[in-house]
């Protein structure tokens, strides 16, 4: 039996969902909880939670300086117990950046060029940074020469500001070759994320780029050593894998396998060619590592060799840490780590392996090199710890401020929700067969008719083919996953 359809669908389902949790959620802050400084841990009792003018009860922490042994705190009364979906800092400062979108040609792994879609003629795109609070300007300029573009800040909340979404036919018609916008939202969560075009495949010819919104963190390190990016690469086009997979599809076969693993957008390719990215490292330091899967169709595990994994983030929400060998990241998906770099000073392999149990499938791997300051030139002859065999999300992931969210308003809001990962449909051209999960039917937006333009208007007679599912009551918060029970605990 094909389990590509199943496992694809499921794939988007997890992300969907993983996504709806990082930016949907209102947490519960416990009553206590631990600050780690120099001096140890320290119980911090939470102010009075009564407000008589407001329905929220949350106010801020006690004040605190962010430092390498006091990690959980940030400033001005705020820390990572802080719940960010009801409160956060404004800082009143903006950050600017442009990004140009250009036809050009990349070779990331020395393979030999091939046309690519590049931000500022980098792969990945410029990193963006901002703070906790502070508001980002972004003037992005479609340079192409025959293609719309719409760029998606992957996971940020646009809380009053879903005009700048980026997501083509959703929150905004695409960008014209020519045309330009300027994208502005405030930050009020932190954390790793990206950014990428949401036109058609683009994303997958290069257009994408990481963001760090800095802010306080679940356990202490010494160094960031900022975003890195894990994906597959294709020696052909993305509209040209594109087509391919249509046809694969329509005859029950997955799309082609990948051709390569790009860490941080480099790796050696199957000839010998290219380089391993590289990472230097002092012993006795921790540090932390912002790991972010940018594929277009694989999941992918990661390892360091003799470094276990301090797991401290998923997406966009602090997490209880956690210590693993190897992280699965779905396509989308981004976990924060923290390294100790406590072994034996030499060069230790970073290795990034397909999750072919997930039903992804690619023709080489990624490496890249971890080198402790005064090690020896050369390849690492680390060996891999053991590498998991079964498909299944990261467990724990118990958020720092848990949640309280019912997921009985969900329910009762949708209304008939059929879900189904093994029915085929026709679409509406009674030709294309597509597998779909969410009612039965294939989404098909119009570029031209954004379904925010028919919010803006109140026109309520939205095409059956844009799928929607209503949320009638303005002002709800609602999951569809079991709160988890809340708990505190100390910051390691």
């Amino acid at each position: 039996m094909n389990l590509y359809p199943t496992m694809l669908v499921q794939q988007l389902a997890s992300a969907c969902l993983l996504a709806l949790a990082s930016t949907s959620f209102a947490l519960q802050l416990p009553a206590d909880h631990y600050l780690w400084g120099e001096k140890g841990p320290a119980l911090v009792r939470r102010a009075s939670t009564t407000s008589a003018t407001s329905t929220s009860t949350k106010v801020a922490d006690a004040a605190c300086t962010n430092g390498p042994l006091t990690r959980s705190c940030w400033s001005n009364g705020y820390s990572v117990a802080t719940d960010f979906d009801t409160k956060w800092p404004t800082t009143g400062n903006t950050v600017s950046y442009t990004l140009e979108i250009t036809n050009t040609t990349c070779n990331p792994d020395g393979n030999g060029a091939r046309p690519c879609l590049l931000f500022n003629n980098q792969y990945p795109g410029p990193t963006i940074q901002a703070n906790w609070g502070d508001t980002l300007s972004i003037t992005v300029k479609n340079s192409m020469t025959a293609n719309g573009t719409g760029i998606h800040w992957h996971g940020i909340r646009q809380l009053n500001t879903n005009t700048m979404d980026g997501v083509n036919g959703i929150t905004e018609c695409p960008l014209a070759p020519g045309d330009t916008k300027t994208y502005t939202f405030q930050c009020t969560q932190f954390g790793s994320t990206w950014y990428h075009s949401h036109y058609s495949a683009q994303y997958g010819d290069g257009a994408l780029g990481t963001i760090i919104i800095n802010g306080p963190a679940s356990s202490n390190y010494d160094i960031d050593l900022g975003t890195y990016t894990i994906n597959d690469w294709y020696y052909k086009t993305a509209f040209q894998i594109d087509a391919i997979t249509d046809v694969n599809l329509q005859n029950h076969n997955p799309p082609p396998p990948a051709d390569t693993i790009l860490i941080n957008g480099t790796n050696k390719n199957a000839a010998g060619g290219g380089t391993y990215g590289t990472v230097s490292m002092t012993k006795g330091k921790k540090y932390r590592l912002r790991l972010i899967n940018t594929s277009v169709d694989n999941m992918i595990r990661v390892s360091l060799d003799n470094h276990p994994f301090t797991v401290i983030t998923s997406d966009l929400v602090p997490i209880k840490p956690y210590t693993t060998n190897w992280v699965l990241l779905a396509i989308g998906q981004r976990y924060d780590v923290v390294i100790y770099a406590n072994q034996t000073v030499g060069n230790y392999w970073f290795r990034a392996e397909v999750a072919t149990d997930c039903a992804s499938a690619n023709n080489f791997y990624g490496r890249s090199i971890f080198s402790y300051a005064g090690a020896t030139s050369g390849n690492p002859t680390s060996t891999a710890a053991t590498i998991p065999s079964v498909c299944k999300d990261e467990s724990p992931l118990v958020p720092w401020v848990p949640n309280t969210v019912s997921s009985s308003a969900f329910v009762s809001q949708v209304g008939n929700l059929e879900v189904d990962l093994n029915v085929e449909q026709v679409t509406t051209n009674g030709q294309n067969i597509v597998v779909w999960g969410v009612n039965l039917t294939a989404i098909d937006v119009d570029w031209e008719d954004p379904t925010l333009e028919y919010v803006k208007t109140g026109n309520t007679s939205y095409p059956s083919v844009f799928n929607l599912i209503e949320i009638p009551n303005e002002g709800t918060v609602s999951s569809p996953l079991p709160p988890p029970s809340p708990t505190p605990f100390p910051i390691a």
